[in-house]
């Protein structure tokens, strides 16, 4: 139940505000369907999220597991040195801030715990990793989660963006779902020499996306 809880899109950390530069991509007309943005959306998910953001986390559940608050610092440091823009920099950041918020109201996360990320300008995956290890769950449960969390805010910002309909929503969610399970064994794998972000376009249609004329999302 605590995993399914911060899976929801309902947790207040503000992730709906974010297209992860979606938007930018649609803007740019590298995608304009559903196949199109299920395809953007499953790669962004094998080369972006499950090399970097999940093993990080990964690595970090067993470190709050042990009050290992110096591998903490290393690992959120990373994170934050591998948002390329401002924009995601910002967001990684604000998510974190918030989830930290949640987690002083709630009862999973000690006061201590709390006061030591946020004094590292705390990033969303290490506070999402300090919020999963107090539910004990195995680590791979936790990453199925996280990355379940941001395929559910994705599709949304597909729906949005494109536009789509709710149906091609579910469709590009389905498929996302489908991939989630290696991803995640991917992101298991990994150890601090083999850990990346490495995403150009990504970085480029971030930039772009900072200064873009209209847009509805914050990245």
């Amino acid at each position: 139940m605590q995993l399914m809880w911060l899976a929801s899109p309902a947790l207040p950390i503000g992730g709906f505000s974010y297209s992860e530069v979606l938007e930018a991509a649609v803007d740019s007309g590298h995608v304009t369907s559903e196949q199109e943005a299920s395809a953007w959306l499953v790669d962004q998910l094998h080369l972006s999220l499950a090399r970097s953001d999940l093993a990080a986390v990964a690595q970090a559940i067993p470190a709050w597991r042990s009050n290992d608050h110096a591998r903490i610092a290393t690992l959120n440091a990373w994170v934050l040195q591998t948002r390329e823009t401002h924009e995601l920099r910002a967001q990684t950041e604000q998510m974190g801030r918030s989830l930290l918020e949640w987690l002083r109201n709630h009862t999973t996360a000690s006061a201590e715990q709390i006061a030591k990320l946020a004094a590292m300008d705390a990033s969303y995956p290490m506070a999402f990793a300090l919020a999963a290890s107090a539910t004990q769950a195995p680590v791979r449960d936790c990453l199925l989660t996280y990355a379940f969390g941001w395929a559910e805010n994705m599709a949304q910002a597909a729906i949005k963006s494109v536009p789509l309909g709710q149906s091609s929503g579910q469709r590009i969610l389905s498929a996302l779902a489908a991939e989630i399970p290696a991803a995640v064994d991917h992101a298991l794998t990994r150890d601090d020499g083999t850990r990346q972000a490495f995403s150009p376009m990504l970085a480029i249609l971030s930039s772009q996306h900072e200064v873009q004329y209209s847009r509805l999302f914050r990245s």
